[in-house]
């Protein structure tokens, strides 16, 4: 990537934030990540404003509705989908006002939506198994999901003024990579995807967020060993990842992110805890992580400044909205630490 549509120095959040009000999350998040805010969700809302329900409410012509299990693909729209699609409404509308309260439209917004292998790992058939073991059904919500992620990305950019970059969350990936995944029974697992496969079906969607915004496309996973060579072989432009678990990673992931970072891929570098630490955390240690990974990669520390974006190590909704408060002001100090490094790094 040659050029990031964000500045030098800019910092983000994962996207979920903490309690039930979006007014007050998207209020937050607009004042306090002036250069990349994102849509806030706001999972403490119940079903449907989760990961899996909220990607599930841009499907288009395929519903879902809530099971013990799982969700679960239906014939037709019932109470749980229109509670999810109620809800992103809800949470646009909270942006838009957040936005207009703030007098300064963000030139860039974030939104977040589901990968393909986590949606579909996390929605069942109407027969009870994972979608994502049936290759039309894989395809089919694949293409659903890209064609609502068209439609909400326009509707973002309508109501913001706004350009949009997406962000696509794949935590469950590496589990689906490694056949980890149990069956509905839980008497099995599902056998493992092969990683052509997983790569062209992530790659089908990083395309299509690319072509519906123009702009560069994250992938992310708070993963311990995200598959950072197959999200790059997908075409992300950016890979989020939680940067404080890279401590004594392998050599093999150690060269994929090396070489990532040497092509002009960025990394979202998940940096400040997402719940309160028991003792007031320094800039200087929220910063280690990165620093230690620009040292061992052998890359000069100033190419953070460009070539990375600080952030939570995943979603705020587990914090206080204190908590959560502190971690974007934090994460935006870091930003700047990445542009002008204090004496101390």
């Amino acid at each position: 990537m040659s050029s990031a549509p964000w500045p030098p120095g800019a910092a983000t959040a994962i996207g979920s934030m903490p309690g039930t009000d979006p007014l007050e999350a998207a209020t937050v998040v607009v004042g306090e990540l002036p250069d990349l805010p994102h849509l806030p969700e706001l999972p403490g809302r119940g079903l449907g404003t989760d990961l899996i329900g909220r990607a599930a409410a841009l499907l288009v012509d395929i519903s879902v509705e809530v099971v013990p299990t799982a969700y679960r693909i239906t014939a037709r729209p019932g109470a749980d989908h229109r509670r999810a699609v109620d809800q992103l409404r809800r949470d646009l509308d909270a942006l838009e006002e957040a936005v207009e309260k703030a007098g300064v439209r963000p030139g860039l917004m974030k939104v977040q939506v589901a990968g393909p292998w986590t949606l579909t790992s996390e929605v069942e058939l109407p027969r009870g198994h994972r979608v994502l073991t049936d290759p039309g059904a894989l395809r089919d919500v694949t293409e659903s999901l890209a064609e609502g992620l068209r439609g909400h990305v326009a509707e973002v950019r309508k109501r913001t003024g706004a350009e949009v970059v997406v962000q696509l969350d794949e935590p469950s990936l590496p589990a689906v990579l490694a056949g980890v995944l149990p069956t509905p029974s839980k008497l099995g697992t599902v056998p493992a995807v092969a990683e052509p496969d997983a790569r062209d079906t992530l790659a089908a969607l990083v395309t299509a967020a690319r072509e519906a915004t123009g702009r560069p496309v994250i992938v992310h996973c708070c993963a311990p060993r995200p598959p950072v060579a197959l999200i790059r072989g997908a075409g992300a432009d950016a890979i989020a990842l939680d940067a404080t678990l890279l401590d004594g990673t392998p050599a093999v992931l150690a060269d994929q992110l090396g070489e990532a970072f040497d092509d002009g891929c960025v990394l979202f570098l998940g940096l400040v805890p997402s719940v309160g630490p028991s003792a007031p955390p320094t800039l200087e240690r929220l910063a280690r992580p990165a620093l230690d990974l620009v040292d061992r990669l052998g890359f000069p520390r100033s190419l953070l400044a460009e070539r990375a974006v600080p952030t939570p190590t995943c979603g705020l909704s587990g914090a206080s909205i204190e908590w959560a408060r502190r971690a974007l002001s934090l994460v935006r100090d870091l930003g700047k630490g990445f542009v002008e490094p204090p004496e101390s790094w």
